[in-house]
């Protein structure tokens, strides 16, 4: 896997735990908030530094709907 693809995952690994971190929600729903923002943020960086013309049509699709967690599988199969 490049390294392009393998921060991509290790971010979106990192925000989808984020999501499901129901405990962090319910105690500090601020913080848990900030920490879904910044995820988005590192992610969106990340998928703008990707190899332009050089990305899957079907991950590119993932990635616009911001289906994370297919997204994700795609990454861990192909990559």
């Amino acid at each position: 896997m490049n390294d392009e693809f393998l921060l991509l995952a290790e971010a979106l690994r990192e925000r989808l735990e984020a999501i499901a971190d129901h405990d962090h929600r319910d105690r500090d729903p601020v913080a848990h908030l900030k920490r879904l923002a910044e995820g988005s943020h590192r992610i969106d960086k990340l998928i703008a530094a990707l190899p332009s013309g050089e990305v899957d049509p079907q991950f590119q699709h993932y990635l616009e709907r911001r289906s994370y967690d297919k997204a994700l599988a795609w990454i861990e199969g192909n990559c």
